[in-house]
């Protein structure tokens, strides 16, 4: 069912998923490719924020925070997710593996190297405080447009 909490954490998310792909994109090595990458982390930031931040407002401010770093969390673990699972399938199309459970393994690795582009301060912060700010907004849409 839609509602206020929902769109605004969808909102939420989805901008702070092109933030963050805008602060990823100068620790990449020169001449990569992004393609729909912003597209791609806005698409989940959107559903991350309506699935998994949206239901779970109303339940006071200490309990917004919480959904906004769970929010954020799911985004960075899908992002990482999804973006490895590109990255392979671009690698698997290119004859790079072996067999399929390599091509697997690989996901996971690729995920692995993308987290670690992630550990940059200004990144962290960044989430850290998109967490916050999209936790609260979701609280206070809750609580002003039941």
């Amino acid at each position: 069912m839609p509602t206020a909490a929902r769109l605004v954490a969808a909102l939420c998310l989805g901008i702070l998923g092109y933030l963050v792909s805008e602060l990823i994109k100068p620790r990449m090595p020169e001449g990569t490719d992004f393609g729909y990458f912003n597209l791609v982390n806005v698409g989940l930031g959107i559903l991350c924020g309506w699935f998994i931040m949206g239901p779970r407002a109303g339940k006071g401010l200490s309990a917004a925070i919480t959904n906004g770093l769970t929010g954020v969390a799911s985004l960075v673990f899908w992002g990482l997710f999804v973006q490895g699972c590109y990255e392979m399938f671009r690698l698997a199309m290119r004859h790079r593996y072996d067999g399929p459970f390599e091509a697997l393994l690989a996901i996971f690795e690729k995920s692995v190297e993308f987290g670690a582009v992630l550990l940059a301060a200004n990144i962290i912060s960044t989430l850290l405080v998109g967490a916050v700010i999209s936790g609260l907004a979701t609280e206070n849409a809750w609580r002003r447009w039941r």
